[in-house]
C-alpha cells in the first residue's frame, strides 16, 4: 500500500535503510522510531517516550493507534511465517531490490 499510495521504490528503500535520513518529516521520523521500540523493546516504553510523541502533536489516541499497528503487525507477520504463507501477487511484482529489502521471516521464492 505505501508504494502503491506514497512513496516511489526509491523513497521505500531509503525508508527501510535508515527511516532517520530518508527525508520524512521529524513526526514520521518519530513515530517510527516509537514504533520500532514497540517492536523491540516494547517494556522499555516510558512516559518520555509518549512526551516526545506529544511534542510532535500527537495525542494519545493517535499514539495507542501506533501501539495498536505495530504489535498487530508483528502478531500478524509472525501468525503468517509460522504457517508458512507465501506473499501475494502484488508484492512479487516489487522492484526486485525493494522486494528483497522487504524480505523477512521464511524465505520464498518468486515465481517466473
Amino acid at each position: 500500500m505505501l508504494r502503491k499510495n506514497f512513496f516511489t521504490g526509491e523513497q521505500l528503500l531509503a525508508i527501510l535503510r535508515d527511516y532517520s535520513h530518508a527525508g520524512l518529516e521529524p513526526e514520521e521520523v518519530a513515530v517510527m522510531s516509537f514504533a520500532e521500540k514497540v517492536t523491540l523493546q516494547a517494556h522499555s516504553v516510558t512516559p518520555e517516550d509518549i512526551e516526545a510523541l506529544h511534542g510532535h502533536g500527537l495525542t494519545d489516541a493517535e499514539i495507542l493507534d501506533v501501539v495498536l499497528a505495530a504489535s498487530a503487525r508483528n502478531f500478524f507477520s509472525k501468525a503468517l511465517d509460522a504457517v508458512g504463507a507465501e506473499p501475494d501477487a502484488a508484492y512479487r511484482d516489487l522492484e526486485p531490490g525493494l522486494r528483497e529489502a522487504l524480505a523477512k521471516g521464511r524465505p520464498f521464492e518468486v515465481a517466473k
